[in-house]
């Protein structure tokens, strides 16, 4: 039986467990990334681990998120990432440069590596055949200092693609047709593997945008051969020579396959407020649009706003929309000034942003109230964008130019033939904004500079014998990292401030709880389906832990952030039947008796009593040996200084 990509990158770093579905694995890490809303917290980490270098091939911290520097917390934790990185082995890509995923698949990424970076957009490299894997800012860190990275062995899904797509129907409705067909949880644990004769109609950049917005379907990664199309694109960056080829065996067996006729699809649009909600632009009819942003990790290419440009060229901005535009890479946006194209796009009335996650991150650019906001994003959860009730739609962006010249949807059909944009011989690269490591012998002389934000990673304690505590809060389905921790300029500056951030935690589903929480002491969370969809985002663990809660229960989890309660020493538990989900209420007296011995003896079947209610509530805590032995620990951190 022959193997997929995906199973031919684990088995060559495979360091402990068996590749059966659901175990875990550890996996040995090529490559990390960080940005820096999630950076500052990770190198801390790093810093309590006591490794003096980092022990990757590559290390690469990113400044695109916090770029908004209305206070002195953006720029005081950037100067702390660059000392790190100075101090400890690290590349550091400087403001300015890019968005994470995009600079990294230009200048970085490898077919065959494995990467894991504490965005969970990170799968973009499957777009060069990488196993690229979303993952806590923790997680990172001990694969920085040379330990393994575990997952449980996931499903193989094959996205069978054939047939061509028809002109303005771009990769961005690709992705938005698997999210329909499959849904944001219809990827948890689950890797999808790209493949068939379509594949080869496809550029990198496409691929990329593919297997970002893979993030946004739960899947552990999504990934693409690494063919003769790779090949060009890393020799037009000047790589050649870090590609290999490498596809999945003819008799590869894949656990489901998914068929798509790339000729059949036609523009489509995620509706409010999640991404799987799609119907095509024909459905959505001539609605008035307020705004419209292009941009993001996910559409932020040469080959994106080449495209663009050529729509809007010699064309005005309707005077009801506010465009704005934003570069993913410093490459990107130089190439369209050495070309014209830049001044193109401006002269139609764009407004050009910083290469940075901007609008995305919540990061400015919030559209007016109600206001309906066109986004090439990978994201519309609600509130996201900075407006509580604004309507976000997530299109491709030809959807997105074709609109903005016309005030209301518009399918890209309508504008006559399309202009073909190829893929250049060559790149204009120049990394003279990324920063490289320092000589060894100079870097135990460099001090860290720290700023009076940043403060230390929440004290943690080993698990109690007993848990006894209210029901702080009870949420519904498909709750994100969004809900729990928001994003958005206010907020974000906030990451290396524990303690500060965590008065923001779950406001969005009740202004009332981190006050509630703190008033209890200690308390548990019930959940619905899909708890912690979205970013990887650790706060969205850090939070919590800081306000005493002690588990949480909930009919099922996301993975990321799964591993983030468990690497925060939070108990995650499911609902045996998830009706007694009803059985709860908030502020209910909830009992977990013998919690750590039953734990420690490897039990998976435990006992939830409600003391209000006098009900008992069958709950599974499903940990393998080392998840069980970090939970009993109080977290990664404590686990893996128990384990120096």
């Amino acid at each position: 039986m022959g193997s997929t990509i995906a199973q031919k990158i684990i088995k060559a770093h495979l360091l402990s467990g068996d590749m059966t579905v659901g175990s875990e694995v550890g996996l040995r890490i090529d490559q990390t990334l960080t940005q820096d809303a999630t950076g500052t917290m990770a190198y801390l980490e790093f810093e309590a681990i006591g490794v003096p270098r980092v022990k990757t091939e590559k290390s690469v911290a990113y400044i695109d998120h916090n770029t908004l520097q209305t206070g002195f917390e953006n720029a005081d934790d950037h100067r702390f990432i660059q000392s790190v990185c100075k101090k400890h082995g690290i590349y550091f890509s400087r403001p300015g440069n890019g968005i994470c995923h995009q600079v990294h698949l230009e200048r970085f990424g490898k077919p065959g590596k494995t990467l894991i970076g504490s965005d969970s957009h990170t799968p973009t490299g499957g777009g060069i055949g990488m196993l690229a894997i979303g993952a806590g800012g923790l997680d990172v860190a001990v694969a920085m200092g040379g330990g393994a990275y575990y997952i449980s062995m996931p499903k193989m899904v094959r996205v069978n693609l054939t047939g061509k797509l028809q002109p303005w129907v771009s990769a961005k409705d690709i992705i938005l047709e698997v999210l329909r067909i499959m849904s944001v949880k219809g990827g948890v644990g689950k890797i999808i593997e790209y493949g068939g004769e379509g594949v080869k109609t496809l550029t990198v950049p496409e691929r990329a945008t593919i297997t970002n917005m893979g993030a946004e379907l739960g899947a552990t990664t999504s990934v693409f051969p690494s063919d003769e199309i790779t090949r060009e694109f890393m020799k037009a960056q000047g790589r050649e020579e870090d590609w290999t080829e490498l596809s999945s065996d003819d008799d590869a067996v894949f656990d489901e396959v998914i068929d798509i006729d790339l000729s059949k699809l036609v523009p489509m649009a995620a509706c409010p407020h999640s991404p799987d909600n799609v119907k095509t632009i024909e459905e959505i009819g001539p609605q008035k649009i307020d705004q419209v942003c292009i941009g993001s990790c996910t559409n932020s290419s040469y080959l994106d706003l080449m495209r663009v440009a050529s729509i809007l060229k010699g064309k005005t901005v309707h005077p009801d929309v506010s465009l704005a535009i934003a570069p993913g890479s410093k490459q990107v946006y130089n190439m369209l000034a050495k070309n014209g194209a830049l001044a193109d796009i401006i002269e139609a009335g764009a407004r050009i942003l910083e290469c940075a996650c901007g609008p995305c991150i919540g990061m400015g650019q919030s559209p007016n109230s109600k206001g309906i906001s066109l986004r090439t994003f990978n994201r519309n959860f609600e509130g996201r964008s900075g407006t509580r009730d604004g309507q976000i739609y997530l299109v491709s962006p030809e959807t997105a130019a074709a609109s903005a010249l016309a005030g209301v949807f518009t399918d890209p059909r309508t504008l006559g033939d399309a202009v073909d944009i190829p893929l250049p011989e060559k790149f204009d690269y120049n990394d003279n904004m990324v920063i490289a490591p320092v000589p060894e012998e100079e870097m135990d002389s460099v001090e860290v500079l720290r700023g009076p934000n940043i403060k230390p990673y929440p004290k943690t304690t080993p698990l109690a014998e007993n848990i006894l505590v209210r029901c702080s809060l009870k949420v519904g389905d498909n709750i994100t990292t969004d809900h729990i921790m928001p994003a958005g300029a206010k907020i974000l500056p906030l990451r290396s401030n524990i303690p500060a951030i965590s008065e923001h935690c779950f406001t969005v589903c009740d202004k009332d709880f981190p006050a509630r929480a703190k008033a209890f002491g200690n308390s548990i969370i019930i959940g619905g389906v899909n708890y912690g969809q979205g970013s990887s985002r650790e706060h969205a663990a850090l939070a919590p832990l800081y306000l005493g809660i002690k588990a949480v229960v909930v009919k099922s989890f996301a993975r990321i952030h799964r591993a983030n309660l468990i690497n925060a020493g939070i108990l995650p538990l499911t609902f045996a039947d998830p009706s007694d989900y009803d059985n709860i209420n908030e502020g209910d007296e909830l009992s977990l008796p013998n919690i750590r011995k039953m734990i420690a003896d490897g039990k998976v079947q435990l006992l939830l009593i409600n003391k209000t209610q006098g009900k008992e509530i069958p709950v599974l805590c499903e940990l393998s040996g080392r998840t069980k032995d970090i939970i009993l620990a109080g977290g990664l951190l404590d686990y893996t200084r128990n384990s120096k």
